[in-house]
């Protein structure tokens, strides 16, 4: 069976590494090509350069200021060019990226089979995430096969009319990454020094629903936090996105026990992640990344796709209002009973086994798939 594995950012090819490594362990079943959009080009090439995976087709599709209608286009255009030339049997997407979404679109217009890894999230809330909730349900609405990371993931399809017999649930692939990182990780310095009695806050913000208030909110909120907890360090790296940089370098340069560090790569964050003493993040990754390590996690969004860490007590929802987070972040950090029992929950997200489970599925229905094809 010819796959063609489609990814554009980081999030992706981390997710979809082990899914590549599994299914390159069975050459007599699988013909794996990948093809990357580079629709967030940098950030995109660390992680290739991490997991030693180099495209087959790089359509280097990003462009500065890139507006959500002109990346669609260009995806559109040139990933469609490339199936032609490719005719896989089947393309796998990850996630909600405008890179899935219109790659599952290209292939249904090519009537080649789409499988969608970690399918099934939802808010419920068209606007939040803004595009990904409509471009994951887009990617169902087109998909044949739905890898599903958790069984609320599965119900959220079956609600939706999908057929259970082309839904598996697998646990997250970002599990799989970690534990395939986490060998590699032992005793790896932190990318800059700490002093040895502080207790580390690791701060990732940048989504598109977060620009302007929000992120304000979020920066006067941290200022707040580190002023009333002397013992801590908030360690903030920066997405490189203007309307990210700008506004938190604003706020935030030259705060006493604030460090705005440039975006980091997989193998400097985990370190900071291991050796956090708690998490506020508006991305979706790392609310499955944190309970791996057993870190508490604030998530600063007002609705999360990923219900499972909170009803699992590993994680909180705080929305993007100053006193709510400082609120929700201070009663962690002065109550150790609190901070012991967030993170000592159970991880809700997966045993590191989804790329197998995957690749075991595919391999069932290779014949299928191929015939479907032809």
């Amino acid at each position: 069976m010819n796959v063609l594995v489609v990814f554009g950012t980081r999030p992706e090819i981390i997710k979809l590494a082990p899914v590549i490594r599994e299914l390159k362990r069975k050459p007599r079943r699988f013909r794996v090509r990948l093809l990357a959009t580079a629709q967030h080009r940098g950030m995109l090439d660390q992680m290739l350069d991490v997991f030693g995976l180099y495209p087959d087709i790089d359509l280097n599709v990003m462009r500065p200021g890139q507006s959500l209608d002109g990346l669609t286009a260009r995806i559109a255009l040139k990933v469609g060019r490339a199936m032609r030339d490719e005719r896989p049997d089947l393309v796998i997407v990850q996630g909600d990226t405008t890179t899935a979404m219109v790659s599952a679109l290209t292939a249904f217009h090519q009537r080649i089979a789409v499988a969608h890894v970690e399918a099934g999230l939802r808010t419920g809330d068209p606007d939040d995430p803004f595009p990904e909730e409509m471009n994951r349900k887009v990617v169902s609405a087109l998909a044949s096969w739905h890898f599903a990371p958790t069984r609320g993931a599965a119900q959220n399809l079956k609600n939706e009319g999908v057929p259970p017999s082309r839904i598996a649930v697998t646990g997250n692939t970002a599990i799989d990454a970690l534990a395939m990182m986490d060998k590699i990780l032992v005793d790896r310095p932190l990318p800059f020094r700490l002093k040895p009695e502080s207790r580390l806050v690791l701060v990732t913000a940048h989504r598109r629903e977060s620009f302007g208030r929000p992120l304000e909110n979020i920066c006067l909120a941290l200022i707040d936090i580190a002023r009333t907890h002397p013992d801590i360090e908030i360690v903030y790296p920066v997405h490189p996105n203007p309307n990210v940089r700008a506004a938190v370098k604003a706020r935030l340069s030259g705060r006493e026990r604030i460090h705005l560090v440039r975006p980091l790569d997989y193998f400097e964050f985990l370190p900071l992640l291991k050796q956090a003493h708690l998490v506020l993040t508006d991305s979706g990754g790392i609310q499955e990344e944190a309970p791996f390590y057993h870190k508490p996690v604030l998530v600063l969004r007002k609705r999360t796709e990923r219900p499972e860490g909170l009803a699992a007590g590993v994680a909180r929802l705080t929305g993007t209002k100053r006193a709510a987070i400082v609120r929700e972040a201070s009663q962690i950090l002065d109550d150790p009973g609190l901070h012991a029992r967030m993170s000592r929950g159970r991880n809700p997200y997966g045993d590191g086994q989804a790329a197998r489970r995957i690749a075991v599925f595919l391999e069932k229905r290779s014949a299928s798939i191929k015939n479907t094809r032809d």
